[in-house]
């Protein structure tokens, strides 16, 4: 197992609009993408967020190499209980997921 962000060659996140984040997660070569792709399930990243797994998006896509999750953001942008304005943040976290 290893943590995410050591498999692939970017982990990013940003704001999707005031209610939304987007992760992208840039893989590099075929074979880290169909790793991501197989061993990065739903649910888990789900639970990781703390999202309801309803809500989260995924997007493959194999050609770029490129896993893309969007979520709702936790509070609107830039409103008093936003900790995070830009959504940078996230990408640290999504890079500690283990992939088998």
């Amino acid at each position: 197992m290893a943590e995410l962000g050591q498999i692939v060659e970017k982990v990013r996140s940003k704001n999707a609009g005031p209610f939304w984040l987007t992760v992208d997660i840039f893989c590099g070569s075929p074979e880290a993408y169909a790793r991501v792709r197989d061993g990065l399930e739903t649910q888990a990243v789900a639970r990781f967020l703390d999202t309801p797994v309803q809500t989260l998006k995924r997007f493959d896509m194999e050609d770029l190499r490129v896993v893309k999750l969007s979520l709702p953001r936790p509070a609107v942008q830039g409103t008093v209980n936003d900790r995070d304005m830009h959504g940078a943040a996230l990408a640290a976290l999504v890079a500690e997921i283990n992939i088998p």
